[in-house]
């Protein structure tokens, strides 16, 4: 099983067996031997190791001279399998960070760092510290408590369900039981932007800007779906377009391509907004995560307004 990391392949095997540890190997081949510009980083989970992922890459990036090879570990609850993972941090010693609810599994970790001299940190032991100081109440060990099937996550499900459904304009008729209604031209990151708006449980259908196309009808209707339309900048909407068309080798681009064409696409597109007031997010500089950490501000604080209508707050 492979994924691929900076446009790398990157192998990932399994040393414990199904569903064991997952290592991701090779994720430098040009870099052999690591040399001072790299680093090794072991994340060891009782979990999926999602949690440690996000925390890890957050710290990693703020040291842009560096790269770390990320060994995740994930599913670690037996002492077995931690002997397995213990043989892999002492073959490619580096930085250690784990999440364990077993504190013997978790002690038994921080000895062996100990005895290599490697750094080892329970990334979330501080937080819970300082929960509990608050509350005032001692922690209830939960493995993988945040992925219980519970209501929340069958939201999230349906949610993916009706956003991939309703992808590129698809179904147009029901958009309007969605959260969110993402508009833009073409590549300006509707389709992951709206994925990543779903996992977090928000029921989303994005709907091409296409001049020579009315939109749907059911936009001007009464609907309390939040509609915000992506742009980005004229050069880069043509850089992803002519990748894109590249890798279908399609070679008869035209004015899919041209500048002045994406910028009356873009203008078209902003005049729509301005005449329906539907904000405006320029994702030239945004990652996924920032646009929909946006779109999820606005969607809040328009609920919050809604709120505070109902209740006769100022």
């Amino acid at each position: 099983m492979g994924i691929v990391v900076d446009n790398t392949p990157v192998i990932l095997e399994s040393t414990i067996g199904p569903p064991g540890p997952l290592f991701l190997f090779n994720a430098f081949p040009h870099m052999a031997n690591v040399t001072p510009s790299y680093y090794h980083l072991h994340l060891v989970s009782d979990a999926t190791g999602e949690t440690l992922t996000t925390i890890a890459k957050a710290a990693a990036v703020q040291y842009a001279q560096v790269r770390p090879i990320e060994h995740v570990h994930p599913l670690v609850r037996t002492q077995r399998q931690l002997q397995r993972t213990l043989q892999e941090i002492e073959q490619a010693p580096g930085i250690v960070l784990y999440t364990v609810v077993n504190q013997d599994l978790g002690v038994i970790l921080e000895e062996h760092c100990k005895k290599l001299k490697l750094p080892c940190l329970a990334v979330l032991q501080p937080i819970m510290q300082v929960f509990e100081s608050y509350l005032g109440a001692p922690t209830t060990p939960t493995v993988a408590g945040q992925h219980v099937l519970d209501a929340d996550y069958f939201r999230r499900i349906d949610a993916l369900n009706f956003t991939m459904a309703h992808d590129d304009g698809q179904l147009p008729a029901d958009i309007n039981q969605a959260d969110v209604i993402v508009l833009g031209i073409s590549r300006t990151s509707k389709t992951p932007t709206s994925i990543y708006l779903a996992q977090r449980g928000y029921k989303t259908a994005n709907v091409p800007i296409v001049p020579s196309i009315p939109l749907p009808a059911v936009l001007s209707e009464p609907h309390t779906a939040l509609v915000v339309c992506l742009v980005a900048q004229a050069d880069r909407i043509s850089e992803v377009r002519r990748n894109r068309a590249m890798l279908l080798a399609d070679r008869d681009l035209g004015d899919y391509v041209d500048r002045d064409m994406i910028l009356a696409e873009i203008a078209h597109s902003r005049r729509i907004c301005a005449k329906h007031g539907w904000p405006v997010i320029d994702v030239t500089r945004r990652s996924i995560e920032e646009t929909a950490a946006t779109i999820i501000k606005l969607l809040h604080d328009r609920r919050t307004g809604w709120a505070k209508k109902e209740t006769g707050d100022a």
